[in-house]
């Protein structure tokens, strides 16, 4: 009985160790960033959070958590890429690829399981498309809200 629980427990730790892997999913996701930041308690990594964007609308929902590799050191020209875009308002493409397993089970490599490969800038006037347009264009001052009383209406076409 003994030599069977050691040798089960045996096959599910081989199985937990070998089941893990680097690239579980590979991706990409298109939006605008609302966070980039870099942070950490015990390993510092760059976070980011970004809302998605569907035919250059904002696509409701919870926004796209992602983190830089820790393991990685090549990755300093495309952090500031990022920066910037959050800074400018940049609509941007993540290529990324997922872990699963044991591969970050102690957030040493990032706070997420989603790690960046790749930016591509895919509109750089997607937050302000009058920016550019020159000093003759318009531009917003304030917002208006119009209220529309029912029965103040019916009154009016009633006369």
């Amino acid at each position: 009985m003994k030599r069977l629980l050691h040798l089960s427990l045996i096959a599910i730790l081989m199985m937990a160790f070998t089941g893990c892997k680097e690239n579980y999913s590979v991706g990409e996701k298109v939006g605008n960033l609302i966070e980039f930041t870099k942070k950490g308690v015990i390993w510092d990594s760059w976070e980011g959070r970004m809302n998605l964007t569907q035919t250059g609308m904002n696509t409701s929902g919870a926004p796209f958590q992602f983190s830089f590799d820790n393991d990685r050191n090549d990755q300093d020209s495309l952090v500031q890429l990022l920066y910037q875009a959050q800074i400018e308002g940049w609509k941007v493409k993540l290529k990324y690829h997922e872990v699963w397993g044991w591969k970050n089970v102690f957030n040493n490599r990032g706070e997420t399981d989603y790690f960046v490969d790749d930016v591509e800038v895919l509109d750089k006037d997607f937050a302000n498309p009058l920016r550019h347009m020159g000093a003759n264009q318009g531009h917003v001052v304030d917002t208006v809200w119009v209220v529309v009383d029912k029965a103040e209406m019916l009154k009016h076409m009633s006369k």
